[in-house]
């Protein structure tokens, strides 16, 4: 079956059968997305002028393309390296011991779990660690022991990077300059997703990752050169050409609804390869569960709402349809 394909971890890498039912998918063209050198923003140096230039070209991509590349973005490419090396290493051991060892605060999923019919099925397998549980993880993992210093640094550097674009979008929607934003989130309320999609004898009729939209204020992602992250752009899918040495910065729900819909959580997939294994890694930038959403100025089309509820909501229709139905929830 799929999931015992799947769950064959590497063996699923050999095999092949029949693809599950779908629509082959029309020819998806490739795009750049804008990029946005943020050398000015990240380092120390950087006049008033350049400054104000790039933080109105990154409002410019958020409203216009919902995603945009960084470069000169701080988080160092050996480190990126590192990293890479762990995930292979990680994501080579058994599915047992991946889904059982209590790997990085007890965090390896696979698939889709409240799939409910073949095209809700993602082919892909991750480790989703919340960060306030690195840290205090008991370093029981042998042969694997650095993978949590490795994961820490990314996510840290990550999150500085997060925090200053973030930041950044805010204060071009008029949020009151050197103010925390977004409210109520920092180190322990974050989460940082390992990926990796096997190659797939399905290819191209399953997703690596099912269509979506982030459910967070802002995702920093490092892609590797496989390709495959597609997002809709206007009515149709196109293909996020890979950069080397490029970071890919998204907006997600919680910032649509801050700005008032300015900023797009604009919906992305990852499509499978037949031959090659892909590894991602990603950054998401939440607030705690009690932190209220609010909004960059009123009257706004959102009622108000928690994280924690949109989360619960979010889940809730998912178990219910297979899908994700998010902000139009919660419409005033």
């Amino acid at each position: 079956s799929y999931y015992a394909l799947l769950r064959g971890g590497n063996k699923a890498d050999e095999c092949a059968s029949a693809p599950p039912p779908g629509c082959q998918a029309p020819p998806v063209s490739e795009c750049e997305l804008p990029m946005i050198d943020v050398g000015c923003l990240t380092a120390c140096g950087g006049g008033t002028e350049e400054r104000a230039a790039c933080a109105a070209a990154i409002a410019s991509a958020a409203a216009e393309w919902g995603f945009f590349q960084v470069v000169n973005h701080g988080v160092k490419q050996e480190l990126l390296e590192a990293m890479r090396r762990e995930q292979v290493r990680l994501f080579r051991l058994p599915f047992e011991a991946k889904a059982t060892a209590g790997l990085l605060n007890d965090s390896y999923r696979w698939g889709s779990p409240t799939a409910t019919s073949p095209r809700q099925l993602s082919w892909s397998e991750a480790f989703h660690v919340p960060l306030a549980g690195i840290s205090g993880t008991p370093c029981s993992y042998g042969e694997l022991a650095s993978i949590r210093d490795v994961t820490q640094e990314v996510a840290n550097a990550m999150s500085k990077l997060a925090n200053t674009l973030a930041r950044v979008l805010a204060e071009s929607l008029g949020h009151t300059a050197g103010q925390r934003f977004p409210k109520g989130c920092d180190e322990r309320t974050c989460f940082l997703r390992l990926n990796r999609y096997p190659p797939c004898p399905f290819s191209p009729d399953a997703f690596g990752l099912v269509p979506h939209t982030d459910s967070d204020f802002l995702t920093v992602l490092c892609q590797d050169q496989v390709g495959g992250l597609q997002l809709m752009k206007g009515s149709r899918w196109v293909a996020v050409k890979p950069i080397p040495g490029a970071l890919i910065v998204n907006i997600g729900d919680l910032f649509q609804a801050w700005s008032n819909n300015r900023y797009k959580s604009v919906e992305h997939k990852v499509v499978t390869n037949a031959t090659t294994e892909r590894y991602s890694v990603a950054y998401f930038l939440c607030p705690s569960y009690d932190s209220p959403i609010g909004a960059c100025e009123e009257p706004s089309p959102y009622r108000t709402f928690t994280f924690g509820e949109y989360r619960r909501r979010v889940q809730e229709d998912v178990k219910k349809t297979g899908k994700k139905i998010g902000l139009p929830n919660f419409l005033l």
